[in-house]
């Protein structure tokens, strides 16, 4: 972390930090484990899947258009879990930059 003098004060200060509530952790970490949880399911379903390509049996075949059905539900599962996610997170840390900006907390000024 780099420190910055502000002469108008003559002290240094750490640049701003904000702080994640703690609830948002706990949604960032519930999703992920889902997420994660997905992700395995689909690689046991792609294994699956191509077992049953490869065996060129029929009903294997046959089976594996239920098995990516399932897989692509499972992708807009993670889909929506990541979508979910960013929209958490970006109330979270613009909620935080309103409450440090009405306290008086450090605002950056965007170039023209």
């Amino acid at each position: 972390m780099k420190w910055r003098h502000i002469r108008e004060e003559g002290k240094y200060h750490a640049p701003a930090v904000r702080t994640i509530d703690g609830k948002v952790v706990q949604t960032v970490q519930k999703s992920f484990v889902q997420v994660q949880n997905i992700l395995d399911q689909n690689r046991l379903l792609i294994n699956e899947i191509n077992q049953n390509h490869e065996s060129k049996i029929p009903d294997n075949l046959g089976r594996n258009v239920g098995l990516i059905r399932e897989l692509n539900n499972n992708i807009r599962r993670v889909v929506d879990l990541y979508a979910d996610l960013s929209t958490s997170v970006s109330k979270s840390t613009d909620l935080a930059s309103s409450e440090g900006d009405s306290k008086g907390g450090n605002k950056r000024n965007r170039p023209a």
